[in-house]
């Protein structure tokens, strides 16, 4: 189209997301929380068994994006170093530089880094949380526009390595994806079929990072209403004091990253719908994937087998909507 130049970002990320239903197929919540995660400026932790097009997800997403993508395998022979860069000797003059590592690029795709041990996890926790990497003496800044995808088998296959709460913590939202349906079944076949035959597909004009950083703008201006803030601060609070039953369930509630993921998600949820205004449902809808990661549960409810998805329910049933 002739006019695809003159869209504005809203029109812009609406095409895209059209495009990555396509090409994703029965992973319709996971094209809505990378572009959520795209639009508030975070990263996202995704979580699930092989082959259920998670790295297809993020590197679909990234032909679509203005800027340069690159792939991080995790193993457990990874180095810090292999992440961030390193500093090379120069023998001719004495001196070191500074060589830049894969963390240098705008998407990231960390895939299954809870394969890596914790050494090596931690080294994102800087650049994820200060969009900055210090090595010796001196601190490089990462471009303005920088997301990290993070892939994670469930924890109970073999060889895999928890990730520690502060790591957790530096993602926005933590996403669950499970097998897709019948019908889903059926059009991944035909889509690997169709892929075969070199069917020739034109995908959408590419989102600049002028439509990223205005839609985040636009983010800002919508209205979100007194009563409606103070529903987002009583469900985190709810979480730090638990009562009744979550009592014996909840070590400990979600740090300020909560407070601030969910207020950011909600507000990504109602722009994408065309709202300029937030709902508590906007609230509801991204709770889960905000919270899940953050929420420390006890030792009652591991052996009860209470999940934080149970806990996250019993919030939202506990805290009283405006």
């Amino acid at each position: 189209m002739n006019t695809m130049d003159s869209q504005s970002p809203h029109a812009a990320i609406a095409a895209a997301t059209h495009w990555l239903s396509e090409r994703i197929i029965g992973q319709e919540a996971l094209i809505d929380r990378l572009l959520m995660a795209l639009l508030c400026g975070g990263h996202l932790l995704v979580e699930g068994a092989p082959g259920l097009a998670k790295t297809r997800a993020i590197k679909e997403l990234s032909e679509l994006i203005e800027g340069d993508f690159h792939r991080i395998q995790f193993t457990p022979d990874l180095l810090p170093s292999d992440v961030t860069g390193t500093e090379i000797y120069r023998p001719e003059d004495g001196s070191f530089t500074f060589q830049h590592g894969p963390i240098f690029h705008n998407v990231i795709l960390a895939d299954e880094i809870n394969r890596a041990p914790a050494k090596v996890q931690s080294a994102l926790l800087e650049a994820m949380a200060e969009h900055q990497v210090s090595v010796g003496r001196e601190t490089f800044a990462l471009p303005q526009l920088f997301m990290v995808m993070a892939t994670q088998n469930p924890i109970e296959q073999e060889g895999t390595y928890p990730l520690p709460e502060a790591q957790l913590d530096r993602f926005l939202m933590h996403v669950v994806v499970d097998y897709p349906d019948r019908h889903a079944e059926e059009k991944i076949l035909h889509l690997v079929r169709d892929e075969s035959k070199n069917t020739p597909v034109t995908p959408p004009r590419k989102l600049t990072q002028m439509d990223i950083f205005q839609a985040r703008q636009d983010l800002l201006n919508l209205h979100m209403a007194e009563p409606v803030e103070r529903y987002l601060i009583e469900l985190i609070m709810a979480s730090r004091h638990p009562q009744g039953e979550l009592q014996q369930w909840l070590e400990y509630g979600s740090s300020p990253r909560g407070t601030i993921g969910i207020d950011s998600c909600a507000r990504a949820r109602a722009w994408l719908d065309g709202r300029d205004f937030v709902t508590p449902e906007d609230i509801q809808s991204v709770a889960h994937d905000v919270l899940r990661h953050r929420l420390i549960l006890s030792f009652e409810a591991d052996a009860q087998g209470v999940s934080s998805d149970h806990a996250i329910d019993l919030l939202l049933q506990n805290v009283a909507v405006p």
